[in-house]
């Protein structure tokens, strides 16, 4: 059933009477097997690499998360593996010589978000074998498809075609990170490195795996990416010269100040007054609007996606102000966003407390559109701060980067779509992720290269309980694991030509 979306005009290919299959060759029957043959190994090493957990935000699995990445890919054949040392966690830089004509960047990150054990079903880092009905045998843990198991199935694709006697028909440049999930506040030492920028200088452009397919097996072409800030503001006593230096009884309220009010008072200026669009002075000058290339991009989706299931992944009734449809995706491809994403003040424990605390913490990520940048942007919310008297509130980015854009043109899109439509599948472009990730660091300059996203499969759940990976499909429309895996064996051959 996973094979069969994948009969392309390409089986004609010659296949070899004997000896290994040259590069520029494509024998799918033979990859196939290979790839239904080391099904049950890379599910194994998908599992031992979901539990093993690298998290930034809690400094937790370090450097054995960059130990574990890098074996992987010796695993597979990669000639050259050096971790690489940063200011925050390692990074990960190889290169797969095939001695092909044609070069292909690979982004990886081998860190995954936190996770409270108590909301999920298994146990996170067991990477637990389930059934679903509907789908079929799913991995859950923390990281399944954002990112191992996305990641796991190109590594499958590189095992898969050497060990069917075949040879890798692109030469591979591969750059991993450790710290996407707290913004990639160094990726720049790695990628930047003059041994790095060179060979990344030689590649067609550089992609991120990804399970592409929704429940309907549908898969949208992104066109860029949104870039982000994460940030801190702290009010605090101390700070401010007004208000508790410590902790003190809340019936002093009646007399002294409070930081916590302080804080939510400022957090109120950066927004309207119903919260869904910026007020920061300046931020979204540079803000890009739609073109009408755009525009008819966001309105064939709504046409094409389930509005109603839309809503249900995301547990929503309702659209900012009660938009219809079309006119909330347009909102969400061209608005930048400030989001609160956590408040800490005083006590947050069972029951009560009377206190008056001496600080407030507002955890805040800025989403960004082109032509925005992350450093006009925090210092917009600075700048902002400072002129209504806030200027004591302490701002701190603990990541974040500029957004991405890459033309539907570039080869790297081009080739997505083609193995796409080959496979039965007719693609959806998009024009950007509302989310993010560190293309910016691939597109802008001075290697200004072509970007992406790409691979079948299927998976839900990225920073939440339960986030799973499809393994095992029972429906037609989904690929599991070995599905994706031959996407982007497909993939490679295509961005060969």
């Amino acid at each position: 059933m996973q094979s069969r979306a994948f009969l392309f005009t390409a089986i004609a290919t010659a296949v070899l009477a004997s000896g290994p299959v040259a590069a520029a060759e494509f024998e799918p029957a033979a990859i196939k097997a290979q790839i239904a043959r080391q099904h049950d190994g890379m599910v194994k090493r998908l599992q031992e690499w979901i539990g093993q957990a690298a998290i930034a935000a809690e400094n937790r699995g370090y450097p054995e998360g960059a130990e574990h990445m890098a074996r992987l890919l010796r695993e597979v054949g990669f000639q050259h593996v050096a971790r690489i040392d940063t200011d925050g966690k390692p990074g990960v830089f190889a290169m797969l010589d095939a001695g092909a004509p044609k070069t292909v960047g690979l982004y990886f990150m081998y860190d995954v978000k936190q996770f409270d054990a108590k909301e999920w079903t298994s146990p996170p880092l067991e990477a637990a074998l389930v059934d679903r009905p509907g789908l079929g045998r799913v991995i859950i843990g923390r990281g399944a498809v954002n990112q191992k198991g996305p990641q796991m199935a190109v590594l499958a694709a590189i095992d898969a075609i050497r060990g069917a006697g075949g040879k890798l028909p692109v030469n591979l440049v591969l750059v991993a990170e450790g710290e996407e999930e707290i913004g990639s506040p160094h990726i720049h030492q790695i990628v930047q490195r003059p041994e790095v920028q060179a060979a990344l200088a030689k590649c067609v452009g550089v992609f991120m795996p990804q399970a592409g397919q929704d429940l309907s097996g549908l898969v949208t072409v992104s066109l860029g990416a949104k870039g982000i800030i994460e940030c801190e503001l702290v009010a605090s006593g101390l700070a401010w010269g007004r208000g508790p230096t410590r902790d003190i009884h809340s019936s002093f309220k009646a007399m002294v100040d409070s930081p916590a009010w302080r804080l939510v008072q400022a957090l109120a200026t950066l927004v309207s007054a119903d919260g869904n669009t910026p007020a920061i002075d300046g931020f979204a000058d540079k803000a890009r609007a739609l073109s009408a290339e755009e525009k008819s991009m966001i309105a064939v989706a709504a046409r094409r996606r389930n509005e109603a299931q839309y809503k249900a992944l995301f547990g929503v009734r309702r659209w900012i102000d009660d938009l219809p449809f079309p006119q909330a995706l347009e909102r969400l491809e061209s608005q930048p966003t400030v989001n609160i994403e956590g408040l800490v003040a005083g006590y947050t424990g069972p029951g009560g407390k009377t206190i008056l605390p001496h600080q407030a913490v507002a955890k805040l990520d800025l989403r960004l559109v082109p032509d925005m940048t992350a450093k006009e942007a925090l210092a917009a919310l600075k700048a902002h701060l400072a002129k209504r008297g806030f200027g004591d509130i302490q701002v701190t980015m603990t990541g974040g980067y500029d957004p991405t854009s890459t033309p539907a043109s570039a080869r790297l899109i081009q080739a997505q779509i083609a193995v796409l439509k080959r496979a039965g599948i007719e693609p959806m472009l998009w024009p950007r992720t509302a989310g993010s990730y560190p293309g910016y660091i691939f597109t802008g300059a001075p290697l200004k290269l072509a970007s992406g996203h790409f691979g079948l499969g299927h998976g839900s759940g990225a920073h939440a309980p339960d986030e799973y990976y499809l393994i095992d499909s029972v429906n037609p429309k989904l690929q599991g694991l070995d599905g994706a895996t031959m996407s982007f064996v497909e993939y490679f051959f295509e961005l060969a030509k």
